[in-house]
């Protein structure tokens, strides 16, 4: 399958860093050179940063700037991956770059979880069984609604408010997963409706990965089925790490549009 990835955001702003590439574990699949182009054109310095996402960093000009790209992708088509088997690796046995998953982070406070992941979870089967019925458990009891939107909730907030919106979904999951010794972290995507009924308007898509048995996983908390088409952006402890545009000052949003559409017969 192939796909077509793109973007176009308007802001103003002085000087930013934006993180709307492909990931790098997924840049063999690329089709053409994944560039940022920005109008009026600037200089735009690349780097990968400690968690391998790649990010652009520039300063805009006086006036604004729209950011964008149109790239395409082989995908395989084949939905996120399911392996009931995979196990929760003990905590001495975890790769060294793997551990600072098991911390707690700005928006995942896992260390304050402990007491209840043990009495919400602690029957359930170490492995794929408890991180299911994590997601299980977060997409049932916390309402969506983008009238939720805070840029200040934490993982304690969605818990005891029980609403947010996507990535709030995910820091609950991720706090309660670190709770319970399984290394979770938080996962940006591009991702549109393929293989399933329109879900409402096109966004980056926030989803969360656990690492088990000797690999990452992808879990949804919010949408928890399988999907298909996810290409990899940008991975971290929390949002904060992860976000698409990172912006030091104020940044007006002028406009917004991302597409991550199949392209027919792959051409």
């Amino acid at each position: 399958m192939r796909i077509r990835l793109g973007y176009g955001i308007g802001f103003d702003n002085p000087a930013a860093v934006a993180m709307v590439h492909v990931h790098s574990s997924r840049a063999g699949s690329l089709r053409k050179p994944d560039l940022l182009r920005a109008d009026p054109p600037v200089p735009i310095d690349l780097y990968t940063d400690s968690f391998g996402s790649v990010c652009s960093r520039f300063v805009a000009p006086a006036g604004g700037i729209r950011l964008h790209n149109l790239t395409p992708i082989e995908d395989s088509g084949v939905p996120d991956q399911i392996a009931p088997d995979a196990i929760q690796v003990p905590e001495e046995k975890l790769p060294h770059e793997v551990l600072e998953y098991l911390l707690a982070s700005r928006y995942c406070e896992g260390d304050l979880f402990s007491p209840v992941a043990a009495e919400w979870f602690g029957h359930t089967q170490p492995g794929w069984e408890r991180v299911q019925a994590i997601c299980d458990w977060v997409q049932q009891k916390v309402a969506f609604g983008y009238e939720f939107a805070r840029p200040t909730r934490t993982a304690l907030d969605v818990y005891t408010e029980r609403a947010g919106v996507c990535r709030d979904f995910q820091h609950l999951a991720i706090a309660f997963c670190r709770a319970l010794n399984i290394p979770a972290r938080y996962a940006t995507s591009y991702l549109k409706d393929i293989g399933v009924p329109v879900v409402g308007a096109m966004n980056f898509s926030a989803f969360f990965q656990a690492y088990l048995t000797d690999r990452w996983w992808a879990f949804d908390a919010r949408f928890h089925v399988p999907r298909i088409g996810r290409v990899l952006i940008a991975v971290g402890r929390d949002a904060a790490d992860v976000a698409i545009t990172t912006a030091f000052g104020a940044a007006p949003l002028r406009s917004f549009q991302l597409i991550a559409d199949e392209v027919p017969g792959g051409d």
